[in-house]
């Protein structure tokens, strides 16, 4: 539904898919697993089918739904070439009930949010009710003569666990591809008391998907007139002509440079050489695509401006004043310096020395740079808390003294299975950060969010540390409240975001218009002399260099092609200490490299939480986590020692 072409692309091994990820890890990141399992525990004495083969699948559900009344744990069902595998299905008295589960959050309170206004369905839950409506459609067809009740579950996030312990009895082992066995370890009664799942109906918004009411996205063949069309030539294995647009920016059939090297085909490039009449040089220049938060990239690639330099001030709608009074470039001003440099070819990095200078001036030294990781697990690890809740299990601490000298000062990693760390990280970060009055930094605001969130946690925990007036205090100090957030302040040392200063001050072409630390740490260490002289050399982690708690004499600067190497790519595979013979042993299917994102860290701690591993995949873990994290905030102090001397 978001884009009909993909339908060609996906699955072809010869197209790159930047959205190819080991679908095990992707679903044990987000909790399905867990949800899924403890779905099945709310609806007891079912039947799992469990073949993994289709028409094997199909014989078992035939064969069992032949019962008056039945319950079924992932059945199967085959209209013409329509295919779907149910969650949950209830088959009693003539009805059959429908659940399809999600790891997403639901708020009760909210009411149902699935249509607007005007009573069309809202974009945010388009993908949830299509996916329920098209497995309705499949089992309505394959089940004539019953009545269907399609259901929703989603994890109710006001809903508060009642017992200690819960998150762990859910273990999880890899059986092949998606598939994993949930292992439900001493399940009771008053584990279940409390559902953390709610159930909500959706046959009002199924039959509106299907009579074409409340939504466009199915004109002009209707619901079931689209199905036949997608399903038409994907059985053919024919393209559907593309439409270029703004969707593009996030195609994941785009290849990468190792894509390129490799000669997997581009399905981006396709569609827009079959749409345009491009050639492989049309991709040189800069695309719309690549404007920064552009939000007219429709309408421009409707006109075919489809590159930067075909955009003037008239397309971004220019304003002096869109930078809440505040130094710097507006984003309006940042967008026309993007396609300014564009059409010039200029690949020089804009500094606003100036006012950069200024602000910098006003730091305290020493400088603290910090980076946090965090997951939120669907099951709580204790009774009282809440789904979803934001849990901080790792950080890392970089300082600068005034003389220009580095160090990695401090971390914390705590992800021991069923472990709530987040009143541990507050202290330590305490520890870290309480002995000086100096100038702290983050990159964006999600630091500052998450200090909100363990905010409120400790307000609201029945069992609070006894410390916890202290803690809180010290939140205060080095954050501001945000929305939710019944207290208001605004801390004596709150935190700096790198981030918002890149966007008012500076601007490298060679990010292509992020502003992502993984792109603007490369692109700075391309245009900074200075930073190429220092870290080409060993010294990061050497005796009488840079002192380090992970790495070793590591340096990182290495050039490819003549341009230097993303540092993120050079961080050491994850499994690089394991003999042969133990990496046989991991879980089949797995391809761990280096942790390099933040999604990958989220992963890594949720196996650490919830897989069966022995302690040597352990520790590859822990140690891939803590260089990742050491990074991060290294980066922030390789933007500042850029920065610092460029000003000075």
């Amino acid at each position: 539904m978001e884009c009909p072409t993909k339908l060609y692309y996906s699955g072809k091994k010869e197209y790159a898919d930047q959205s190819r990820q080991d679908p095990f890890l992707a679903a044990l990141a987000d909790g399905g697993f867990q949800v899924g399992a403890l779905a099945r525990c709310y609806f007891p004495g079912g039947h799992m089918i469990g073949q993994l083969d289709d028409q094997a699948a199909l014989t078992e559900t035939a064969r069992l739904l032949r019962q008056e009344n039945v319950m079924l744990y992932e059945p199967a069902f085959l209209y013409e070439n329509l295919f779907v595998r149910v969650d949950i299905l209830v088959k009693e008295n003539g009805c059959l009930r429908l659940y399809e589960v999600k790891s997403k959050s639901w708020n009760p309170v909210q009411g149902q949010p699935f249509t607007g206004k005007k009573g069309n369905l809202t974009a945010a839950w388009k993908p949830y009710l299509y996916d329920v409506a098209f497995q309705a459609y499949v089992v309505g067809k394959a089940m004539p003569g019953y009545v269907l009740e399609p259901f929703l579950m989603f994890v109710d996030k006001n809903a508060e666990c009642p017992t200690d312990g819960l998150n762990q009895k859910f273990r999880i082992k890899r059986v092949s591809g998606r598939k994993a066995e949930v292992q439900i370890i001493n399940l009771t009664q008053e584990d279940l008391s409390v559902s953390l799942l709610a159930a909500v109906p959706v046959e009002k918004y199924v039959s509106m998907i299907m009579s074409g009411y409340g939504t466009k996205d199915f004109d002009p063949l209707g619901f079931e007139g689209t199905l036949r069309y997608f399903s038409k030539f994907y059985g053919r294995d024919e393209r559907i002509t593309p439409v270029p647009g703004g969707k593009c920016e996030k195609c994941q059939f785009k290849c990468s440079e190792e894509d390129e090297e490799t000669s997997l085909k581009s399905g981006f490039k396709e569609c827009w050489k079959e749409t345009f009449g491009w050639e492989d040089q049309d991709f040189k220049d800069p695309l719309v695509l690549d404007l920064w938060d552009y939000r007219k990239k429709d309408s421009a690639i409707s006109e075919r401006k489809l590159v930067l330099a075909d955009l003037d001030e008239k397309d971004i709608g220019m304003k002096d004043n869109g930078n809440d009074g505040r130094p710097g470039l507006s984003r309006t001003k940042r967008q026309f310096l993007q396609i300014e440099k564009a059409k010039t070819g200029d690949f020089s990095p804009f500094i606003d020395r100036e006012n950069l200078g200024r602000e910098m001036g006003r730091w305290h030294f020493p400088l603290h740079f910090i980076d946090f990781e965090t997951a939120m697990v669907p099951i709580p690890f204790n009774a009282g808390k809440h789904p979803y809740e934001t849990i901080a299990f790792q950080f890392s601490h970089h300082v600068v003294e005034e003389d220009g000298s580095v160090r990695h000062a401090g971390e914390f990693l705590l992800a021991d299975p069923g472990v709530f760390p987040n009143y541990m990280f507050i202290r330590k970060l305490r520890a870290e950060l309480g002995n000086d009055e100096g100038t702290i930094f983050c990159y964006s605001h999600y630091e500052n969010t998450v200090l909100n969130a363990i905010h409120r946690q400790m307000q609201q925990d029945g069992g609070q540390p006894e410390d916890s007036d202290d803690l809180l205090a010290f939140i205060e100090s080095i954050s501001h409240s945000s929305s939710g957030n019944e207290r208001l302040w605004q801390g004596t040392r709150d935190m700096v975001d790198l981030l918002d200063m890149v966007k008012r001050y500076y601007y490298n072409p060679s990010t292509n218009g992020s502003n992502s630390i993984k792109y603007v740490l490369p692109a700075v260490l391309q245009s900074s002399e200075c930073l190429q002289r220092k870290y080409s050399k060993p010294v990061y982690g050497a005796e009488g260099g840079i002192f380090s708690m992970n790495f070793k004499n590591k340096r990182w600067i290495e050039k490819k092609n003549g341009s230097v190497a993303d540092p993120y790519s050079l961080l050491p595979e994850m499994f690089a200490d394991i003999s042969s013979e133990e990496m046989q042993r991991l879980m089949s299917g797995e391809d761990e490299s280096a942790i390099r994102h933040g999604g990958e860290a989220m992963t890594a701690y949720a196996r650490l939480q919830y897989e069966e591993m022995e302690d040597f995949e352990r520790g590859a873990i822990v140690k891939a986590l803590l260089q990742y994290c050491e990074l991060d905030t290294l980066a922030m102090v390789m933007l500042y020692e850029a920065w610092r001397e460029e000003v000075s």
